[in-house]
């Protein structure tokens, strides 16, 4: 210590941390041999006990440290990059569900058969990609699609519809435009009618990623 013991009055005492006193006391017990009222063995425990507070300490505020920037990380990777929905409706069913909670990935790039996200009159859709700029599409009373006159495979749709369309076929995607439908081809609102029609790119929100739940597991 910088000042011996014997000199220090209660004012220097009363400023001296807890960790400091019983160093101070320690010194004190190895200097006499342990013969004193406090044994040198119990000054020890007790500094042992401070030290592993702190080492604690640091290692949480360490710890929460990381959580905090790991967490601001990820919330602007998802702000930027990968944004989290939640399924409303059930529009693109059998394909998602009410509930379920996806990922997206923000892209100017989409192709057939994808399913994405877009923005419309402040809401979000979740639709399937089926024609894309300059493509011919045409629909059969029955619902069977077709795009630039093939046929379109459409496993993902358990129940055809022509549905909700007031659209004349055949029908030309407008140039920086594509053309979408639900899957749930009865109830869902989309390409077919002129109350959404096609969505510009700069509608796109994103391609979804991967679904992380699923309401229908539930």
């Amino acid at each position: 210590m910088p000042v011996e013991v014997k000199y220090m009055t209660k004012k220097d005492l009363r400023h001296l941390s807890r960790k400091e006193l019983v160093d101070i006391v320690y010194e004190m017990t190895e200097e006499d041999g342990g013969t004193g009222d406090i044994s040198h063995e119990e000054v020890n425990r007790e500094r042992e006990r401070i030290n592993y507070r702190q080492r604690f300490r640091r290692v949480l505020s360490s710890t929460i440290g990381i959580l905090v920037v790991v967490a601001a990380v990820a919330v602007l990777v998802s702000t930027l990059f990968l944004p989290v929905i939640q399924v409303s409706g059930d529009s693109m069913e059998p394909s998602l569900h009410d509930g379920d909670i996806l990922v997206l990935y923000k892209t100017k790039r989409y192709t057939y058969g994808e399913l994405c996200c877009v923005a419309w009159q402040n809401k979000l859709l979740l639709k399937r990609v089926i024609g894309l700029p300059g493509d011919i599409i045409r629909m059969d009373p029955d619902g069977t699609v077709y795009v630039n006159d093939e046929r379109l495979d459409e496993p993902y749709v358990t129940e055809k519809s022509l549905g909700e369309c007031d659209i004349t076929f055949p029908y030309q995607v407008p140039d920086g435009m594509v053309f979408v439908l639900g899957d749930h081809r009865s109830t869902s609102i989309d390409s077919r009618s002129t109350v959404i029609g096609c969505i510009a790119y700069d509608q796109m929100i994103g391609q979804v990623l991967f679904r992380i739940w699923s309401s229908n597991n539930a």
